[in-house]
């Protein structure tokens, strides 16, 4: 069987059905390399079962994880191992986000963007074309 065709299944059950905790986050595509996943783990961004662990740590599928982003937390269920990066489409199907965890998600997101709202449109120095543009206004008679 060729390496393009291997399954997801075919690789967890070789490990007894775990695949590495930076593994995972990495192939559901929460972060960009391992790297930045087993950096995550270590500073406690990310966790298992609400605890802190530690990158090598065997996620099985069930397992609750908890990840902290840019301010944003989202709870996930494990529903699908693999220690391959895939497509986003199935990076989506290896784990289900809590009902809570999205409702809170959203109102943080409303709650940044009535923020940002409220933020001046150009802050520091106005460009030339603005000073211009000023400057024909505070002149008109």
């Amino acid at each position: 069987m060729p390496k393009a065709e291997r399954k997801t299944a075919e690789v967890a059950a070789a490990d007894g059905g775990r695949v590495r905790f930076d593994k995972w986050l990495w192939a559901a595509r929460f972060y960009r390399t391992r790297s930045l996943a087993a950096r995550a783990i270590d500073a406690g961004q990310s966790r298992c079962a609400g605890e802190r662990v530690k990158p090598a740590h065997a996620v099985r599928v069930g397992d609750t994880v908890t990840i902290r982003r840019q301010g944003t937390v989202l709870d996930v269920v494990v529903t699908a191992l693999s220690d391959r990066r895939g497509g986003a489409a199935e990076a989506a199907k290896l784990y289900l986000e809590t009902g809570e965890s999205a409702r809170l998600r959203e109102e943080e997101l409303l709650r940044r963007r009535a923020a940002a709202a409220v933020q001046p449109r150009f802050p520091g120095r106005p460009t030339k074309r603005q000073r211009r543009k000023l400057e024909d206004f505070l002149s008109e008679p």
